[in-house]
């Protein structure tokens, strides 16, 4: 089969879409499809209408699903993670930010055809760092340490256009009928819903023909 094309609608703030990363790649590893697997990261933000500088996240988090809601969600997805290799650090977390520049950054890193290490920097750092990915400082950090030019990320993260296209793109998402996320889309033909187990990612890329 050639090389596979997966497109995946994610927010860097959504702990199932990093969990849905970490799953993705241990099936692409097990059936050997990770190096020739072309992953695109395209945007849906949880929360359009965060303000820039986001809210503290307890607060969020209360007003959403009430707190004791919050802190079971929180402890069922610890538990999860832990499953998958990834250490949640929800505890530590203070802010709830608005991801808008994040999107930004990895539209930057989409150009440049860097955008995976900057998505797993993202994700990372918000999880397991409870690092304020809102900040432009912290952005401007994880664009270097993801080998992006700090300026030119910086100067990508206030620029017009691409703050359009992501909105147009989030925009196409909704009109096609995408509500949640992570979603996938394989090779622009068949669509994934969710955060699978490796198990079933292994079979439905089987089942499409998806070897090495």
């Amino acid at each position: 089969m050639p090389a596979l094309a997966i497109a995946v609608f994610s927010d860097v703030i959504c702990p199932w879409c990093y969990l849905g990363k970490r799953r993705l790649e241990s099936a692409l590893d097990r059936l050997g499809l990770r190096e020739t697997t072309t992953v695109t990261w395209l945007p849906y933000e949880l929360n359009p209408a965060m303000p820039p500088e986001g809210m503290e996240r307890m607060a969020y988090r209360e007003a959403k699903f009430g707190l004791a809601k919050a802190v079971q969600l929180d402890a069922q997805m610890t538990a999860l993670g832990e499953a998958e290799g990834v250490a949640f650090a929800f505890g530590r977390q203070t802010r709830t930010p608005s991801t808008r520049r994040a999107h930004k950054l990895i539209a930057h890193a989409t150009r440049l055809g860097n955008a995976d290490p900057v998505v797993e920097a993202l994700f990372h750092a918000y999880f397991e760092e409870a690092r304020d990915i809102g900040d432009p400082a912290v952005l401007r950090e994880i664009a270097a340490g993801a080998g992006l030019d700090r300026d030119a990320a910086m100067a990508a993260m206030e620029d017009d256009l691409l703050d359009r296209q992501v909105a147009e793109l989030e925009a196409e998402a909704g009109e096609s009928g995408i509500s949640g996320v992570p979603f996938f889309i394989i090779d622009g033909q068949w669509a994934v819903s969710g955060a699978q187990p490796p198990e079933q990612w292994v079979e439905a890329l089987t089942g499409l023909g998806a070897t090495a």
